[in-house]
């Protein structure tokens, strides 16, 4: 049976560049390198972001769409990441509208399409809201 979540692969043109992203805007752990010996289909990295299993694999990018990881954060840290990731390069969106009480966010894409969610709220607080 399930028993959560393993980890998420994103596809990038460029490891080196999407490390930088997610180790300084994100204070993400880069934990593997397959420069040295590759065992997957093709060169990867893997990242703990938040304690989350993330892998970058050098492939073909997509094109941008909704489809999204989000991450939780604390509101007093949307200000400091938001210049973070942007000093970077990363490319931040306006939020969606939203309904007061279901949390704040942070969208942004990375260089290859993939698009993130830095989020405040949790699925009880959105529920609740959603009730009304």
């Amino acid at each position: 049976m399930i028993k959560g979540l393993s980890h998420i692969t994103i596809i990038v043109r460029d490891l080196e560049r999407t490390s930088k992203l997610f180790c300084e805007g994100l204070a993400a752990k880069e934990i593997y390198d397959s420069s040295k010996k590759n065992f997957s289909i093709s060169k990867e990295k893997f990242f703990l972001i938040g304690g989350v299993w993330v892998v970058a694999m050098e492939g073909v990018v997509t094109e941008k769409s909704y489809r999204h990881v989000a991450f939780k954060v604390e509101l007093g840290d949307l200000p400091e990441l938001e210049t973070r990731i942007s000093s970077l390069g990363a490319t931040v969106v306006p939020s969606r509208s939203r309904v007061e009480g279901e949390g704040d966010s942070l969208y942004f894409y990375d260089y290859d399409n993939n698009f993130f969610e830095l989020h405040t709220g949790t699925l009880e607080e959105r529920l609740n809201k959603y009730k009304l």
